[in-house]
């Protein structure tokens, strides 16, 4: 049985539509796309400052895809394996499942429930705090739903990682596994230039860093 839409969705989605209306394609968008090359686009400016911050003026998880289920579930469902849901008759609420960590490689198991559910979490991989502070701040209210909600900015990823993370850019937190990196900051590039968010000169000379290592690094489609 789905569960009934509250007016706060119905809102959040509108914002959806209104945003994907205004927002042009960026070179980010584009299938293969090298990540070096993108990364040279990024406009170069310091942080600005926290003042104004609130996290809950991005919204909360919604549906923009339209499919009847929100975009945590949304995310589970891609990147978990082995699967089960709440209702036979709706693969949408994840109750269980099998993740292999990109941040540590790790194969962790998924059980929803109060205590269980957090140790795999949901990582905006360009932090949300950190968009603010690089442009966020001056974006109309369906750009930051649209930007909370993007699957491009999102990964299931092991909490404890995700905690320690918090809002570190490519400067100042990479995941461990190393063999991942690459990818990881292709995502990050992809992301901020699909939003138009500024890096920092010490984020850029990281990226730089990790990706002469690997050249050839395509940004990811989705």
């Amino acid at each position: 049985m789905r569960r009934a839409v509250s007016k706060w969705e119905i809102r959040i989605t509108a914002l959806l539509i209104a945003s994907a209306m205004a927002l042009p394609l960026t070179p980010a968008e584009a299938a293969d796309q090298k990540a070096s090359v993108v990364l040279e686009t990024l406009a170069v400016k310091g942080r600005a400052p926290k003042t104004g911050y609130d996290r809950s003026s991005f919204g909360d998880w919604a549906d923009p895809n339209g499919n009847g289920c929100d975009t945590r579930n949304d995310i589970l469902n891609r990147d978990l394996k082995s699967i089960t849901y709440k209702y036979s008759n709706d693969n949408c609420t994840v109750m269980t499942g099998i993740l292999v960590d990109p941040y540590s490689g790790t194969t962790m198991d998924f059980l929803r429930g109060v205590k269980t559910s957090s140790l795999i979490q949901i990582d905006h991989v360009v932090a949300v705090s950190d968009a603010w502070q690089k442009g966020a701040f001056r974006w109309a209210d369906s750009t930051k739903v649209s930007f909370y909600n993007d699957p491009l900015n999102l990964l299931a990823v092991q909490g404890r990682l995700n905690s320690q993370k918090g809002d570190g850019d490519a400067a100042t937190w990479l995941p461990p596994l190393k063999s991942f990196r690459c990818a990881y900051v292709a995502r990050q590039i992809a992301v901020k230039a699909k939003y138009s968010i500024w890096i920092t000169t010490a984020e850029k000379a990281a990226m730089k860093t990790i990706l002469a290592k690997c050249p050839g690094q395509l940004l990811p489609k989705s």
